[in-house]
């Protein structure tokens, strides 16, 4: 029996971030939905020009020829998105003004890829679609812009790129991106700061929210036996936003730390690992530490013990100095959640 596919049509908020290879820049992440269609409004006025535009006709990612960057030369709003292995991604940017000339690119990397334009130096693939020179027989051309990408063994991070042409830098428009299959979406992950954090006398106190940070969807660091943090079974407890901190464990010190929810009913998580002051590794990309510590809520209850809606973990340094992460997680997707970090330092 053949299955029919529905197509539908969801008008989504769109969550800004900005990519720490390119710190100028912003871009729109936007959620896509198997077998159906979304849509997105944007103006040109949201982007900014790309004034190199040499990366495009590198045979690394042969998006567009050197001879088509006029097409460019207005400003670009980016976009990003995942593409589920074996399916079809069909984009389309629709002008509000049918007289207005706009171009349209989108290219696949790696989920974890963060390199944008003009630092693009590869890609597994890029298409590009602009206003033809000329006609082209049996086939039409209205005014808007459309690009094809299809998956097949993996999910890739998708970038897209509406562009105004010819110098444009303003117009309204209309983004469809429209998923055939995608049964499995992945989830994207973004990049997460650190906020460092100076204790001063014996405890200090931050406040936050899950918000604020982002996803680590590649959590294999922690159960590697070199970090030992929380076993795989237990990711589901880690699997909404981290909030990632960073401070100084002092020499002949045990170091406290508790994370508590201002909503007693969210279910937060929280680690903290210990590493040379100098280390500047952070997850997903963690490869060992000294010591990492986890707390979450339990499955079940553990007798002569009881755990309400804070996380505790402790820390301790000997001979000298370490650094410490520490990260506040959401549990079961938790993305937003006000919280107040608390850090206690005793010396011993």
């Amino acid at each position: 029996m053949k299955k029919q596919l529905l197509f539908l049509c969801f008008c989504l908020p769109m969550v800004n971030y900005s990519i720490a290879q390119d710190g100028n820049k912003k871009i729109s992440v936007v959620t896509v939905k198997a077998n159906s269609t979304v849509s997105y409004q944007g103006n040109l006025a949201d982007g900014e020009k790309i004034s190199d535009l040499s990366w495009a006709a590198n045979s690394s990612v042969a998006c567009f020829p050197a001879t088509q960057n006029q097409k460019f030369t207005g400003n670009h709003v980016l976009y990003a998105t995942t593409i589920p292995k074996r399916s079809e991604m069909f984009i389309k940017v629709i002008p509000k003004n049918k007289k207005h000339n706009l171009s349209l690119y989108a290219y696949e990397v790696g989920l974890t890829n963060e390199q944008l334009p003009p630092n693009l130096s590869s890609c597994v693939t890029c298409e590009a679609d602009y206003k033809w020179d000329r006609k082209w027989r049996g086939k039409t051309q209205d005014h808007t812009r459309n690009v094809r990408l299809n998956a097949i063994n993996n999910p890739y991070k998708v970038v897209i790129g509406v562009v105004g042409a010819e110098g444009l830098t303003e117009s309204d428009f209309t983004l469809e991106i429209k998923l055939i299959g995608g049964e499995e979406i992945p989830q994207m992950m973004t990049k997460v700061e650190v906020t460092k954090i100076e204790t001063k006398g014996s405890v200090t106190t931050t406040n936050g929210n899950l918000e604020t940070g982002g996803l680590i969807t590649d959590l294999s660091w922690a159960a590697d036996s070199s970090v030992a943090c929380f076993p795989s079974i237990r990711n589901q407890k880690f699997s909404g936003n981290h909030v990632l901190y960073a401070t100084t464990i002092p020499k002949y010190s045990e170091m406290f730390i508790k994370v508590i929810p201002k909503n007693k009913k969210d279910n937060f998580s929280l680690y903290a690992y210990q590493v040379g002051l100098t280390n500047e590794e952070l997850p997903p990309n963690l490869n060992s530490c000294i010591t990492c510590e986890a707390d979450f809520k339990w499955d079940r209850k553990w007798r002569g013990k009881t755990q309400d809606h804070t996380r505790k973990v402790r820390v301790n340094a000997i001979n000298r100095p370490y650094k410490i992460v520490i990260g506040v997680v959401g549990a079961e997707g938790l993305t937003e959640g006000d919280f107040e970090l608390e850090i206690e330092i005793k010396s011993r």
